[in-house]
Order: structure tokens, then sequence, then C-alpha cells
């Protein structure tokens, strides 16, 4: 029973040292300086898109629906035929529905009063291609005044250029970027006579992606390029490292 109580007692006492320890320890670095060096890491890689959108719209205008609407799907039979011809399959192309809209133009009397009069019905259709053989659906967006020339009243618009990667492409750049920051910040500890430690904070910042080889402006949101072909993504971090 005496050897129990003994024991306890050493035990309670031992434990009251530790923590009187631990105690006056956190005490004595209660102002301790925890010295940091804050670098930005950058990364930047050329890539190509391997996915083209090309948008165009075309319409009809009679004062009979009956005859717009006629005339619009010969128009619709045009288009499919110039892109065949052009050899973009039809699972690349795909046209919405008519849109109908009344037209009226503003007359006006010798007295100056106006008054609206109705013109005609105007029909319209967009047709959108969506392939990854950019080079063939960009020279045929290049030609289609052959349309023009036809009697189609079509708009064509500039042909978009996306990268179907682009989130492995992310990865793989946030992964340098801290690579590179880490790189900056050891030389830094190292010319100072110090060492980097454990990682304190990092944080991602914009990411771009711009025409290649161009002056194109970043923008404090992030640029998304979309006109050119070939680009240039570029994603920086900041990162704040414990030296030692």
């Amino acid at each position: 029973m005496k050897d129990t109580k003994l024991i306890s007692t050493i035990i309670i006492s031992v434990a009251i040292i530790v923590t009187g320890y631990l105690l006056g320890t956190s005490y004595k670095n209660r102002n301790a300086v925890i010295h940091k060096i804050e670098v930005t890491g950058l990364s930047e890689k050329n890539f190509s898109s391997d996915l083209i959108v090309w948008n165009g719209s075309f319409y009809k205008s009679n004062k009979d629906m009956k005859v717009a609407s006629n005339e619009l799907k010969a128009d619709v039979e045009k288009v499919k035929a110039f892109l065949n011809e052009k050899g973009i399959s039809e699972k690349e192309v795909q046209f919405s529905a008519v849109r109908i809209n009344r037209e009226y133009e503003t007359i006006y009397d010798n007295n100056g009063d106006s008054r609206s009069e109705f013109t005609g019905y105007r029909l319209s259709q967009t047709v959108k291609i969506e392939s990854t053989d950019i080079k063939r659906v960009d020279d045929a967006s290049r030609e289609v005044s052959s349309l023009i020339d036809e009697g189609v009243e079509i708009y064509s618009e500039t042909p978009l250029f996306y990268y179907t990667k682009l989130s492995d492409l992310k990865l793989q750049l946030i992964e340098e970027a801290t690579k590179d920051g880490r790189t900056r910040a050891e030389k830094i500890a190292e010319n100072s006579g110090g060492s980097i430690q454990r990682l304190i904070y990092g944080d991602m910042g914009v990411f771009q992606i711009t025409a290649r080889n161009s002056d194109e402006d970043y923008s404090w949101g992030g640029t998304f390029n979309t006109s050119s072909q070939e680009k240039t993504a570029s994603i920086t971090v900041h990162l704040v490292f414990e030296v030692r």
C-alpha cells in the first residue's frame, strides 16, 4: 500500500516538473521571431490549341413568311454543300432553330409625324462548327465568300481556338512555378547565410493565356486568349518559407 502511494507521488511530481518546464519554455520563447522569405514563383509554357469553334449566321427577309422560310431552307442546303465540299463532316456541324422577327420601318409624313410600317418577316439561323481538324475549318472560314456569291447573306465570325487539356496544363504549371519559387527562396537564404525550412504559406496567382510572341496585356483577373491557335500559358505562385 505504501509502495503504491509512493509511486503515485513520484508520477505526480514528474508531471508537475514536465509541465513547469513546458510552460517555462513557452514563456521564454513567447516573443521569438520567425524569420521568413516571401517569393513569387513563375512558370510559362507554349502550347497549340486542339479545338476550333467557328460560328456563322444567315437570314432571309420577305413579307410572305412562307417565301422567306423556303429561301432560308435553300440557304441551309447551300451551307451544308459548302461545308461538305471543304471536308467538314455533318457530326461537326450544328444548325440552330429558325428565329423569326417582324421588321418595321419608321415612316414620316409631311408634318413630321411618324408611324411604323410593317416591312416583312426576317428569318434567321446560326451554324456552329466544332472540330479538332483546326486547319481544315480555319481554311473554310477564309473561303466563306463563295457562299455570298451564291446569294447566301451570311455573317461569318472569327474562329475561336481552345485547348481541351487545360486542367492538366494548369496543374503542371503550378508544380513548376512552386519549384521555381523554392529555388528562388533557397538562393536568397543561401546568400544570407541561412537555409529555408518549412513552407508557411502558399497562394496561386493569376492564370494567364495569351497569344504566343504577342504584346497582349495581362489582366488582374486573368487573360484567356481564344483568337490565336498558338498560345502561351503562365501562372505565378506566392510562397512564404521559414528561414533559419
